[in-house]
């Protein structure tokens, strides 16, 4: 069903959907005869749907679990993940010893459940080392910063309060520090905090990427706290254009290879 965005298109016979004309038709109970109502997520809310009863079918919908029920499931999959990592210590075991430690983690346009791991996160780190100096980085690559709002509802009021959050600038060339050529010619300017750190991690998801061949762990480093020259040089227009730059293509896929040369620049100890 092909839905008109900003109203200006009609209910009609081709199956398009006017979402203001549906979601001003509200109790009246005449305007919805004959039609089933579909509550649709949109943002943070819904939008009303009416749809002709003869052309629908069924209306799948996903099993319903309680949100205390789901968080605790999520938990106790990111707590079986960090006690079992995949190729590598346990993170409690990399942070012993460590005095500065710099958690990189997605900002406010990413779907990333850090109200569930970043806890989960600092606790593993702070059993190994309690006493460590823990800065949280938000990877905004080009994007703009979150906002404090944003913050607060992406990682939760204890940790927005409790924790030292910073916002990556890749304008800011001042913050940036000189990190190596990578292989694509380009110069490599990272956030200096890598600089100011003896441990690196990150979290982030892992899925298909429509020109990186995936997403997440490193690019967390490239574009994720590069400065705005570096991005440019990665993300151009040819490397995007490349015939392995597609969605699940690792070898041979230019981008790939710079943001791989990235995470061995800063030394990214583990991912989550």
């Amino acid at each position: 069903m092909n839905m008109n965005m900003n109203g200006n298109g009609n209910g009609n016979g081709n199956g398009n959907t006017n979402m203001n004309e549906n979601t001003n038709m509200g109790t009246d109970k005449n305007a919805w005869t004959g039609k089933e109502r579909i509550r649709i997520p949109y943002g943070r809310g819904h939008i009303d749907a009416a749809i002709d009863r003869t052309r629908l079918k069924a209306v799948l919908t996903p099993p319903t679990l309680a949100v205390e029920v789901l968080r605790e499931a999520q938990q106790t999959i990111v707590r079986e993940a960090l006690g079992n990592p995949i190729c590598s210590e346990r993170l409690s075991v990399l942070a012993t010893g460590k005095k500065k430690i710099l958690v990189i983690t997605s900002d406010h346009t990413r779907p990333v459940p850090s109200r569930v791991t970043m806890p989960l996160l600092l606790e593993e780190i702070r059993k190994g080392n309690p006493e460590a100096d823990i800065k949280i980085l938000l990877a905004t690559g080009f994007h703009r910063a979150s906002t404090e709002d944003e913050i607060r509802d992406k990682f939760g009021d204890a940790i927005a309060k409790n924790e030292t959050i910073i916002n990556h600038d890749s304008r800011n060339a001042a913050a940036m520090t000189f990190k190596g050529i990578l292989p694509s010619g380009g110069e490599l300017w990272l956030n200096s905090l890598v600089e100011w750190a003896d441990l690196i991690v990150a979290e982030g998801f892992i899925e298909p990427h429509f020109f990186a061949g995936f997403s997440g762990g490193r690019k967390s480093i490239l574009p994720g706290i590069a400065s705005e020259k570096t991005i440019f040089a990665n993300h151009c227009s040819k490397f995007i254009a490349d015939r392995n730059a597609r969605a699940g293509i690792l070898e041979g896929n230019p981008l790939h290879r710079d943001m791989l040369y990235a995470v061995e620049a800063v030394g990214l100890s583990f991912i989550l």
